[in-house]
């Protein structure tokens, strides 16, 4: 539950992937492009491209919906275990914002300063969880590993579908590459079952 990459700055509202996009194509962010055999785990209003593994669109996914029925299929198999692993990555934001209240609803400071505090919120949290602190929110948010449903990104993806928002692209290869290693995990995973 720790943050690897902040970037901190975008003024306005902007979808995640455009974010991404400019971040990406940004020489002097920094950014962490994972290695040729790692990928990060993204949700579907991202790009199925070649370190950026996306769930199956238009296939069960939430994990509330798999409490009520079981994966059948390979696509939904793959799906739940999705977001299973993603469900860290909400949980941490489910710290952040607990922790720090602000980062809902940013003073009205400068906007360097906002900056400044949104960042420093993720340093102190990264900073609590590298030493073990024992923190009641880490404790809390690790003994409830799923009580974060990511409701609301049923409701992004709708929107980002409706307002024709670009998505991230890296290419065609890049796509087919993750489009590949998606199947076969969805396949490995049925054979497991």
């Amino acid at each position: 539950m720790i943050f690897t990459f902040v970037w901190a700055g975008w003024e306005g509202i902007a979808h995640d992937s455009r974010v991404l996009t400019e971040v990406a194509f940004n020489p002097t962010s920094g950014f962490p492009f994972p290695p040729p055999s790692k990928y990060y785990l993204c949700d579907a209003a991202y790009t199925n491209t070649r370190g950026f593994m996306t769930p199956y669109r238009n296939t069960r996914y939430w994990l509330a919906d798999f409490r009520r029925r079981r994966a059948l299929t390979k696509e939904e198999r793959f799906n739940h275990a999705h977001a299973q692993l993603r469900n860290v990555i909400e949980r941490a934001y489910g710290v952040l914002k607990a922790r720090f209240p602000i980062l809902r609803q940013m003073a009205p400071y400068p906007f360097p300063i906002q900056k400044d505090v949104v960042i420093a919120c993720f340093a102190i949290h990264n900073f609590i969880r590298r030493c073990n602190i024992q923190d009641h929110l880490f404790m809390e948010y690790d003994e409830n590993m799923f009580i974060i449903e990511e409701q609301g990104e049923v409701i992004e993806e709708e929107r980002i579908e409706e307002e024709g928002i670009e998505e991230t692209q890296w290419g065609l290869q890049g796509n087919e590459y993750m489009t590949n290693l998606r199947d076969q995990i969805a396949n490995q995973l049925m054979l497991n079952a």
